[in-house]
């Protein structure tokens, strides 16, 4: 699908509405599935998306903060008086350090979710994880003691998943490009240095500066091929001793 994202133009432009189904880091890439509205009286557009740019920080963040619930839904841990992390900015405690949560689904009215997930074992095997759903209103769904503390961090998750899809990602690709070019810049600049035009013309392009060099070279091979070929030195033949 070629349609674009609503862009947002200036402080008073109007936001289209995203609604996120599914979404998923893989490679540090984001994958996702979503509708949008240009406002609430449009119909809904489907989109599914697999982002070319590495995620943000901030989105693997959001992610990590999901990794408790999985392992208590999943009951792959025991909740323990130091299971909690204790500040939301720091690391997860070394317990969860086998675990990661790579993905979300949301339930079709937004109200539940079901989390997907990893877990490192020993010889290098992953044990796939999928928890059952949860609906935050518990009388219609799984009985979960931390629904609250699950849809906050959901709904945390979500908003850094569409800040990617409006564009927020992280700088490391664009970085990568920068030192990329940089050799190119440089070859012209040795280019020009070493035919002695960068002190003389220096605000010619590097484009012209290859163009002008290339003149010399064709007018050079011009010239080897008009002129005139010289003869050849004849060997002198030896001479036979005499019997």
């Amino acid at each position: 699908m070629t349609s674009q994202l609503a862009p947002i133009v200036g402080p008073e432009a109007a936001q289209s509405i995203i609604r996120i189904q599914k979404a998923k880091i893989k490679d540090y890439q984001l994958l996702a599935e979503f509708t949008e509205q240009r406002d609430q009286d449009s119909p809904p557009r489907a989109f599914t998306l697999t982002s070319q740019e590495l995620v943000h920080p901030d989105l693997q963040h959001r992610f990590s903060r999901l990794v408790p619930h999985l392992c208590l839904l999943c009951e792959q841990l025991p909740e323990t008086p130091d299971f909690w992390p204790e500040d939301e900015a720091e690391e997860l405690p070394a317990h969860f350090e086998n675990f990661t949560v790579t993905g979300l689904s949301i339930g079709r009215s937004g109200g539940g979710v079901t989390l997907i997930g990893q877990r490192q074992l020993s010889g290098n095997r992953v044990l796939n994880l999928t928890s059952p759903y949860v609906a935050y209103d518990a009388e219609t769904g799984h009985e979960y003691s931390y629904t609250g503390l699950l849809e906050s961090a959901v709904l945390d998750a979500l908003e850094e998943v569409e800040a990617a899809l409006r564009g927020k990602h992280s700088d490391a690709g664009r970085q990568l490009d920068l030192f990329e070019q940089q050799p190119e810049k440089d070859d012209c600049q040795l280019l020009a240095e070493a035919n002695g035009y960068a002190s003389e013309h220096p605000e010619q392009t590097c484009a012209e500066l290859q163009q002008e060099v290339g003149e010399h070279l064709r007018q050079h091979e011009q010239m080897m091929k008009t002129a005139p070929e010289q003869p050849l030195p004849r060997k002198r033949a030896r001479a036979k001793k005499a019997a």
